[in-house]
């Protein structure tokens, strides 16, 4: 065998294990703390024959020069025996233990110390393998390299492992006095990125300079498919990297990206830092050219961190955003995003000529459930302008366009252990309907309760009958509601309508059994509301109205009512077995469960006041009640004794199973839920009975498709003003029930055994979710893909790496939703509503794939909010083009960019807004 002479025409060494920035640096202190030790402070044993070494034609010893230090000239050799100096202190504190697999040569004329093939050396928690290691005593030099076999294959890299660090450069010379190192053929990991240099130079343990040095993000080093080339540059590890002369090359070809010089920091904790925008031009809306998502991120601490980012248009457009995300583990966690955006149309004096400005407020918190079992605080929160997802000029999510609602919950819970337990919750919610502009908020809602108490309970044992089981608990409720719009939100006069209430509720009530199959529960509310809004109302005789006006004072109306129920469970079983045969279907189980329950709520009369209208037509009396429009309601003032029906059914089947080795039946399910439920009212005088409501549900084809269906039947008929009449429709000469109204909702997700999904873990979905969106795609996906919050999850193709062949298989996906409601309740016999939203994605190739969404409105003949997709994996790069064709969103997004994080700011975008919407 024969060792190569060290030069820069080694191969490239792989660095598979070291995934650390500071893996130079580490390196450098264990191996030059090795080395001092093991090759000076360790005194060589002087055998009496030395080892003499095998010889080989194809084996060649390296011959050591100074190129890193001067060499130390050779020490005559003493001849005095003992020697009067005091022997140096020895430094060594563990044992040191050196192998070799051919040989171990001592050569003391040469101050030489040879280990060969599959060499090993152990100190400690550190060791260093390699195919050959020779130590020059006289020149201060170690050497580590590889071994060339019959074939010319180099083999045996050196590897130096200290704990679990590992480097695996071609070969290294080390001067140990001057502590300088050649590195030659190194791969370095750096941040998510390698840097290739085929020299590096150690000038001390933290700098190193290297020389044609190639950084790039490509897994595959050998061929990678781009690198930055940087001439000359200089590496501190795990602080940063100073370059020269730097440009970009792609497959080996020189492009006109780069830099005269750049500098890069290189370390683990989170650092601050400019965030490189995006540029291009708006002609949808005459903005001009602009730069988005520009700014800078604030690394504050390990905990919290801070993103001011802003757009800016030339017609004098601009946005700001503030995203604030914070940890801390075992505690809590969540985000903050605070958007405001001032849109400029067109150009002052033109008619067009329009100013606006909206905001959205996203806050997010989590607390661990570790941190405090009795107390729990979360927040949930998206309020803004209501068309600030229609009308935002860099909205992260399509789909978020769609949104008729935004919600917000702020709450905090504490549980006060005990017998009873008392727990407590202050919550803060917000509702607002982006159509119509309304706002409804609570600040706040305090809600306390008594854990149930069974005052007759035995001490020990079971409870059993009426008595035993009576028990009762308290709750409280109590508002500050407040009814607003968009344009009086966040302003003083929010407040002049607001309604203050409590209300207090003791519910008293048992459950027993009746003849062994009957369970029978009974129960009582004792309710007493407790408001400070109520209303005087009076006739004015000068003006001839009545006039209702506001009275701000406590005030309170005690109710009660009393219910009771029955019910029980039957089983049916259909059974189609017969002796001798073997049917499909085996059996059919009918589980039903029936109900019957009375209900019974007093008039209270006593709270409700009388006022005389005088007018040409003589007196009138009308009634009121002062708490009407009170925050909890009015008391009733009529009786209500009614008795309610309801039957639950479900249905399964057993079928007998294709697999012949199964020894059970397979059960399918044929109805989860078929409801009906009705009630009849003995103190009405008339129209007894309510509608009858049904509803059901079911899931087929592999439990893939999910059906739910619902209808109300009304016993009675119209007149010829579509009024209800109290006569029955069958007694008008119609039908048993007259449909009021119906409706249906299916949904059907159909994918190959090979598609992967993203899932709702996938941050583009989570971004929607948080924004008010839908879980799915079906009303499109992020276009914003810039951002890298929407993409960093790594999608996986499965097990099996790409290749050139021909792919049998195409993951694919496919989502389907259908609704159609039906209303007749005056005779309109109309289809309120009728749709079908799908959304599907496919996978052309192992790195091109292909989504839509879209939809069809069956009643309005057309097409939904439609996006096309196309993505393309170009290995280390990325591209994607998104495309909506039609409609108020017509837009289109396109890009390209490095995939890695490292350098995601190497990118290209172009766009086109949506047009303006008046």
């Amino acid at each position: 065998m024969a060792i190569q002479k060290p030069s820069h025409t080694f191969t490239k060494i792989h660095l598979k294990a070291l995934r650390t920035k500071s893996f130079n640096i580490l390196f450098t202190l264990s191996f030059t703390m090795f080395i001092n030790m093991f090759c000076f402070a360790q005194e060589l044993p002087k055998p009496k024959d030395p080892i003499k070494p095998k010889t080989s034609n194809d084996t060649t010893f390296v011959k050591m020069d100074s190129i890193i230090g001067a060499p130390i000239p050779q020490k005559e050799v003493d001849s005095v025996s003992k020697d009067s100096l005091p022997k140096k202190k020895e430094t060594l504190t563990d044992i040191v233990k050196y192998k070799a697999k051919d040989y171990v040569s001592l050569n003391q004329r040469l101050q030489q110390t040879t280990l060969y093939n599959e060499a090993q050396v152990d100190y400690g928690d550190m060791t260093i393998t390699s195919g050959i290691i020779v130590i020059d005593h006289n020149k201060n030099l170690v050497y580590a390299g590889r071994l060339k076999d019959t074939a010319g294959v180099y083999t045996q890299n050196p590897v130096f492992k200290q704990g679990a660090n590992i480097v695996e450069p071609d070969s290294i010379i080390f001067n140990t006095e001057s502590k300088k190192a050649l590195i030659f053929n190194s791969k370095t990991e750096q941040e998510g990125g390698t840097i290739i240099t085929d020299i590096t130079k150690k000038e001390n343990d933290s700098v190193y300079f290297l020389k044609d040095a190639r950084f790039t993000t490509s897994e595959n080093l050998d061929d990678p498919e781009y690198y930055i080339k940087m001439r000359r540059a200089k590496i501190v590890p795990g602080k940063k990297v100073v370059s020269g002369l730097a440009n970009m090359f792609i497959y080996d070809v020189p492009t006109p990206i780069g830099l005269p010089f750049a500098y890069f920091p290189m370390t683990k904790k989170q650092t601050s830092g400019v965030i490189f925008p995006s540029f291009g031009e708006d002609n949808g809306n005459d903005r001009g050219y602009f730069l988005q998502n520009g700014g800078y991120y604030f690394a504050i601490s390990d905990y919290f961190d801070l993103a001011v980012l802003g757009d800016y248009y030339t017609n004098g457009s601009y946005g700001l955003r503030l995203e604030n995300n914070y940890k801390v583990r075992y505690k809590f966690g969540g985000n903050l995003s605070v958007r405001y955006e001032n849109l400029i149309n067109s150009e002052r004096g033109f008619p067009d000529f329009s100013k606006s400005t909206i905001y959205n407020i996203r806050w997010s918190h989590t607390q661990d459930s570790k941190a405090n079992p009795n107390s729990r605080f979360s927040a949930s929160v998206n309020l803004g302008s209501s068309r600030y997802f229609q009308q935002s000029i860099n909205q992260l999510n399509l789909s978020n366009s769609q949104n008729n609602t935004l919600a917000s919950s702020i709450s905090y819970s504490k549980t006060f252990q005990g017998e009873p337990q008392v727990n407590m919750n202050v919550t803060a919610t917000h509702s607002q309907n982006t159509n119509t502009e309304a706002i409804n908020m609570t600040l706040p809602t305090f809600q306390g309760s008594v854990s149930r108490v069974f005052p007759f309970a035995p001490k020990v044992g079971t409870k059993k009958g009426i008595i035993q089981n009576i028990n009762l608990q308290y709750n409280v409720r109590a508002e500050n509601r407040i009814q607003t719009t968009d344009s009086l939100f966040f302003k003083s006069e929010m407040f002049d309508d607001a309604k203050v209430g409590a209300l207090h509720s003791i519910p008293i009530s048992t459950n027993f059994k009746v003849f062994k199959y009957f369970s029978m529960s009974a129960s009582t509310n004792i309710e007493e509301s407790w408001t400070l809004n109520t209303i005087r109302r009076y006739y004015d005789q000068e003006t001839q109205t009545v006039i209702t006006e506001d009275v701000n004072g406590f005030d309170r109306f005690f109710t009660y009512n009393f219910s009771t129920s029955i019910g029980t469970t039957i089983y049916g079983l259909f059974d189609f077995r017969k002796e001798g045969k073997d049917p499909k279907i085996q059996a059919i189980r009918h589980v039903m469960r029936p109900s019957i329950s009375y209900n019974i709520n007093p008039a209270f009369d006593e709270y409700y006041d009388t006022f005389d209208i005088i007018d040409a037509d003589g007196t009138t009396r009308e009634e009121y009640t002062r708490f009407q429009g009170s925050i909890f309601g009015a008391p009733s003032q009529n009786l209500s004794s009614s008795l309610g029906f309801s039957v639950g059914n479900n249905f399964e089947a057993k079928v007998r199973d294709k697999d012949s080795t199964a020894t059970e039946p397979k059960k399918v399910i044929l109805l989860n839920n078929l409801n009906f439920s009705t009630s009849y009212n003995f103190a009405a005088d008339s129209l007894k009975w309510s509608p009858m409501r049904v509803s059901g549900g079911t899931t087929i084809l592999n439990d893939k498709m999910s059906i739910n269906f619902g209808a109300t039947l009304d016993p009675y008929a119209l007149d010829n003003n579509n009024r209800k009449i109290n006569q029955f429709n069958i007694d008008n000469g119609g039908s048993l029930f007259r449909l009021t109204s119906a409706n249906v909702n299916m949904s059907y997700t159909l994918n190959s055994k090979s598609f992967q999904g993203s899932g709702t873990d996938d941050p583009a979905i989570q971004e929607s979710v948080r924004s008010g969106g839908r879980a799915d795609d079906l009303f499109g996906k992020p276009q914003d893909f810039a951002d890298k919050r929407l993409s960093d999850n790594d999608k996986s193709k499965g097990d099996e790496e790409p290749t050139e062949f021909y792919n049998y298989d195409m993951p694919w996906s496919l989502r389907l939703a259908y609704a159609v409601n039906y209303s007749n309740a005056a005779r309109q016999n109309e289809i309120s509503s009728h749709s079908l939203m799908f959304s599907g994605d496919i996978d052309l190739s192992p790195r091109w794939s292909v989504g839509a969404s879209s939809g069809y409105d069956f009643k309005n003949k057309g097409f939904t909010l439609t996006q096309l997709r196309f993505e393309r994996d170009l290995l280390s790069w990325r591209m994607n083009f998104s495309w909506v064709p039609f409609g108020n969103f017509n837009s289109w997004n396109f890009f390209i960019g490095i995939s890695s994080n490292l350098l995601k700011d190497l990118k290209y975008d172009k766009r086109r807004q949506r047009d303006q919407q008046l």
